[in-house]
């Protein structure tokens, strides 16, 4: 058994209650790899952003557990060694599946673990986190349930329609469960495709606008569970920019769309206290390193196409906390 406070890492129960209190969000950034790592951190360390780091489960099986174990607890030094005395890190478990997946991770130093039961009838996704939160409690770590289903495809996580969450039900989840947050549907979806072209208007310049979040849910669930930490999961803005750079440079990337960034901001000043940020930093990844590959062809050296994705994928980072879930100066 490994706590994660022997790592540096902390839950996100006060980080939460102050968001709600100071009308922001958390930013909650997916990473796989060192460089997604380094990125995340030096962003929050110099904008003095509560964060966190979230982990799927391909991300896991991609990394290797034990090492995305060490390098949360590096990512702590590395933010002291850039000035933030006291880093507030969470390491969160992003879609966990099962109970045994969850264990697994709070066994391994996880300060945080999502148990999403959001597709199962509604008695078992009750019963099924309510286990969850049993067992994390016993060693402090909090609990992200989830009600509503978000369309999209991420990692394993995938649904062809979203259902949104339905308000009556939250008071009674949340109570029977114990969790600690809970993921709501409101619109969002996964992906860099978060909607079907019918589904969006056009303006003048032929580009897709999307549909307006669904606000009155949000609502709602604020009345039924006021000062309840919420969260929005599949909330990336897929910039334009990045889209047109990877299709000019190779790429095929169709029609995306995301959320508009002034929706999430509007969703970050109510109890909304976290948002889940992941295919933007592999969008500005990817164009800046096929970027390097087509300006560059004879580059072969891996540092030189994954360095400016690093600084790529910061600059994101900062713009998301400054922005869109103005974190900033908030650690």
């Amino acid at each position: 058994m490994v706590s994660y406070k022997e790592l540096g890492l902390v839950n996100t129960r006060e980080m939460f209650a102050k968001a709600i209190k100071g009308g922001y969000a958390v930013p909650a950034f997916n990473f796989n790899n060192m460089e997604q790592l380094q990125a995340i951190v030096k962003a929050a360390a110099e904008e003095k952003s509560p964060v966190i780091l979230q982990v799927s489960k391909g991300a896991r099986n991609y990394a290797n557990a034990t090492l995305l174990r060490y390098m949360a607890q590096g990512a702590v030094e590395y933010a002291k060694e850039l000035g933030w005395e006291n880093p507030q890190i969470v390491l969160h478990l992003d879609h966990g599946d099962s109970f045994e997946l969850c264990k697994n991770c709070i066994d391994n130093g996880f300060s945080s673990v999502m148990i999403d039961g959001s597709h199962l009838p509604y008695e078992e996704n009750v019963a099924l986190t309510k286990k969850v939160v049993e067992y994390a409690h016993q060693f402090d770590v909090t609990v992200e349930g989830e009600l509503g289903i978000l369309a999209g495809v991420e990692d394993e996580v995938s649904a062809e329609h979203h259902t949104y969450t339905d308000p009556e039900e939250v008071i009674d989840f949340a109570q029977r469960t114990g969790c600690d947050s809970l993921a709501i549907s409101i619109g969002t979806s996964h992906g860099a495709y978060k909607f079907k072209p019918e589904q969006c208007t056009r303006d003048a310049s032929g580009k897709l606008v999307p549909p307006p979040l669904a606000f009155d849910v949000l609502d709602a669930v604020m009345e039924k569970l006021p000062g309840f930490p919420i969260v929005l999961h599949g909330s990336s803005s897929v910039p334009q920019e990045y889209v047109d750079i990877i299709n000019t440079h190779g790429g095929k990337l169709p029609d995306a769309i995301g959320i508009p960034e002034d929706q999430l901001r509007k969703a970050a000043k109510s109890a909304v206290c976290k948002i889940n940020i992941d295919s933007d930093s592999r969008l500005a990844m990817t164009a800046a390193v096929r970027k390097v590959f087509v300006e560059k062809p004879a580059e072969f050296d891996p540092r030189k196409y994954l360095g400016p994705a690093r600084d790529e994928m910061e600059k994101l980072y900062k713009h998301k906390i400054e922005a869109v879930l103005g974190s900033n100066g908030k650690a």
